[in-house]
């Protein structure tokens, strides 16, 4: 993590007469990157420094390092956000000033002048510009948090502000500390489905003891390539359990297969939660038992996955009765909430708000967990008008939104929270259980089925 901010460091280190030398390299890499100082009332002040490896720019073919922040800077402009050289050095440095609570993922971008932006004709052309340089994209070296790898191969840094919301379960993960989901407890298997006429990975994870199995809830987890390879959940559901914050639980992680069939299955389709009910959950009861209850099952996801969440909830309360929705894409189908959002835009609702204002048959309202970033913008606007149409509703709900943009960073911290806020009924039935009977074993321990 970024050591503790200091008043003027970034002024005082890029003052010294020996900046650029290489004890003050070898100083910022004990320090770690951004450098955090307070600026003003729940506001911070973050600079980012870049090592250029071929010298100064008497030596150097690098023309820019542009840095690419969630949320932040502007991927979208001609002109993208570059750190600036510091005349005579190998050092490269931007400051700009943030919330004291924001938490973001970002990547540097040094290239040459063969890579400089041209004249572009369109929006069009600007982002294809923009796209050829993802191979150039790196992590920050000089971060002290282990970078992740997205499923596009981009390799990001993560930024937590001093006031972010605490990750503590994710806390072994960003410094290195990684051990392999227990294989007892993990089972992967192939869902080919005849509904769909598809087949793709699941991943199904066993936590805790100390519930009849049959008994516990059950967390359908969207995007599960996302959860379970890119940004692994295991480990962080483990240690949950293992502090009792989270009940003994069945995790079921199923695959999007591709970006064409997550565009298509996570958008509203009732065929894909047809087949989830009366193919995939019966296969899944072959390795694990779980409860059929609609309050021992969440159903969580984002983005598209926040949706269609949120639709299965909807549409099916009587199986689907918790629901952790996270930047909902709530706009869908109108996707000009998207490309030219304004909040004075006269555009139809999105189809899922909608449908959330309708009168339901007399079942129990659903239980939601719900949060998107301030940084978001347009997703930030549909999905406080999707908050507003469940209130309406009936529905219990926990609204928030974070520091923070359309980012994985953000949403891991939401989904152990989420998590914990949607079973701790559960939880607490769980340890008064455990009361009862006298259970001798740590809360949560973990062992195979």
């Amino acid at each position: 993590m970024q050591e503790k901010h200091i008043i003027h460091r970034a002024a005082v280190l890029l003052a010294s007469p020996f900046v650029g030398e290489a004890e003050w390299w070898h100083d910022l890499a004990r320090i770690g990157t951004p450098v955090v100082e307070p600026c003003g009332e729940k506001r911070v002040q973050i600079t980012f420094f870049w090592r250029d490896p071929e010298g100064t720019e008497q030596h150097s073919t690098i023309q820019r390092v542009y840095i690419d922040i969630n949320g932040v800077t502007d991927h979208h402009s001609a002109m993208p956000q570059s750190l600036q050289r510091l005349a005579g050095t190998d050092v490269w440095h931007w400051s700009t000033d943030i919330e004291s609570d924001w938490r973001g993922s970002y990547s540097l971008l040094p290239i040459r002048r063969e890579q400089l932006p041209p004249v572009f004709a369109d929006e069009c052309e600007q982002r294809e510009w923009w796209c050829s340089l993802f191979p150039h994209a790196i992590a920050d070296p000089l971060n002290l948090v282990k970078p992740f790898i997205t499923h596009w191969g981009e390799s990001l840094s993560a930024a937590h502000m001093p006031d972010a919301p605490p990750q503590a379960a994710w806390h072994a993960l960003d410094v290195g500390q990684v051990w392999e989901a227990d294989p007892s407890r993990l089972h992967v298997f192939s869902w080919q489905s005849t509904l769909l006429g598809n087949v793709r990975r699941i991943w199904l994870y066993t936590t805790g003891e100390g519930v009849t199995p049959s008994q516990r809830p059950l967390s359908i987890i969207l995007d599960g390539q996302k959860w379970a390879e890119e940004m692994p959940l295991f480990q962080a559901l483990d240690e949950e359990t293992r502090r009792a914050s989270l009940p003994p639980a069945v995790w079921l992680f199923i695959d999007v297969i591709d970006m064409s069939y997550r565009e298509q299955e996570l958008t509203c389709n009732k065929a894909f939660w047809l087949a989830v009910q009366e193919e995939l959950l019966p296969l899944a009861k072959q390795y694990a038992s779980f409860s059929d209850e609609p309050d021992r099952t969440v159903v969580s996801g984002q983005s598209y996955g926040g949706l269609s969440a949120l639709f299965a909830g909807i549409f099916w309360p009587q199986r689907f009765g918790r629901v952790l929705t996270q930047s909902g894409s709530f706009w869908w189908p109108n996707v000009e909430w998207v490309t030219h959002f304004s909040e004075n835009l006269e555009q139809d609702e999105g189809w899922l708000i909608t449908q959330a204002r309708q009168p339901r048959s007399a079942v129990p309202p659903l239980v939601i967990f719900q949060d998107v970033g301030t940084r978001e913008t347009d997703m930030a606007f549909v999905n406080r008008q999707m908050n507003q149409a469940l209130c309406h509703a009936g529905h219990q709900i926990h609204y928030r939104e974070y520091a923070g943009g359309h980012d994985t960073l953000c949403w891991r911290g939401g989904l152990i929270d989420g998590f914990r806020w949607l079973l701790s009924d559960a939880n607490a039935v769980n340890k008064h259980t455990q009361t009862e009977q006298g259970e001798d074993d740590e809360p949560g321990t973990a062992k195979s089925l």
